[in-house]
């Protein structure tokens, strides 16, 4: 538990990540970011079982020793009623492209609390916090499930996922996150929470070349530098190969956004949750508002700035 917080920084964030490729660059944005502190990482399982999700989370905190650091809590395991789908073809049987060389991490030490401790940031800090799902929405249903009317006195909740008005990755219809855990993505839609959905409506306009990432990790030689460009290789080939002019951004758009939501175009909709996952328009009040466009330069110039700082405190 925290003590008594002094003073709250320009944006205070929690978190919920499932770390895959995009994930780890999502992280190294907030992390630096001037004014922005991550409170809390928590993590679900998605992109790789909760395991090397957690696994990831450490060994990125490891690498990039963000100050202050932040707490971190494993999640769930699986999604609400379905068994988990995880999305190793893409980044890796381990997550960050099966890359040698990570120190070893102690995962054991990490307590699986991860809805007590999404609840005590809710409570302590209400209006002062964003939180930021990257994943399936499993965790943050399991929260709204044990107090929903602390998950709502939070500024916002951004999220990565959806399809609204293009096609999915997993299926024509269905963006894998909401497809991995639809049941939890319809109770955070229904739950009254202030909801920014960042689909891939937009993350597929975010995207970076190799000679982008290279150059601007040029510019801060050293062993972040090394790993970024090492365990993107994997994101790049893999999108390359299906045809997307660089590597797609999809979790780092979510935390620009996040971070500066003029980053995008915003519209105020009514989404629906389909058994499939699909996210489609439907009458009613909006229940959230969806990212439409995004300025692409100021965006990749935020990223490529902050990725690798040389204050980064990483030796």
């Amino acid at each position: 538990m925290l003590g008594d917080v002094e003073a709250i920084p320009a944006m205070l964030t929690v978190i919920d990540t499932d770390p895959g490729i995009d994930d780890a660059l999502a992280l190294l944005l907030a992390w630096g970011s001037p004014g922005v502190r991550v409170d809390a990482l928590t993590t679900v399982a998605g992109n790789v079982p909760l395991a090397a999700a957690v696994t990831n989370a450490l060994r990125l905190m490891a690498l990039r020793r963000p100050t202050p650091a932040p707490r971190i809590s494993a999640g769930a395991e699986q999604p609400l009623v379905r068994p988990l789908w995880t999305a190793v073809k893409y980044h890796g049987a381990d997550g960050l492209g099966d890359l040698p060389g990570w120190p070893p991490v102690d995962v054991d030490l990490v307590p699986r609390d991860a809805v007590p401790l999404l609840l005590d940031a809710a409570r302590r800090y209400g209006p002062d916090l964003t939180l930021i799902a990257l994943g399936p929405l499993t965790n943050v249903a399991l929260a709204l499930r044990a107090d929903a009317a602390a998950m709502r006195r939070i500024a916002r909740l951004v999220v990565m996922g959806g399809a609204v008005d293009v096609p999915g990755n997993v299926t024509g219809t269905a963006e894998f996150n909401i497809y991995v855990d639809p049941e939890a993505a319809r109770e955070v839609l229904d739950a009254g929470l202030t909801v920014d959905v960042v689909p891939l409506d937009a993350t597929r306009q975010a995207t970076i070349t190799r000679a982008e990432l290279e150059q601007a990790l040029g510019r801060t030689p050293g062993p972040l530098a090394d790993r970024i460009a090492a365990f993107t290789e994997r994101g790049f080939r893999v999108d390359l190969g299906r045809g997307s002019p660089g590597m797609v951004l999809h979790d780092p758009l979510a935390v620009g956004a996040a971070i500066d939501p003029t980053l995008v175009g915003w519209e105020r909709v009514r989404l629906a949750v389909g058994d499939g996952g699909e996210t489609r328009r439907a009458s009613g009040d909006p229940n959230c508002r969806i990212a439409r466009t995004v300025d692409l330069p100021r965006f990749r110039t935020m990223l490529l700035d902050r990725l690798c700082p040389a204050d980064r405190g990483a030796s």
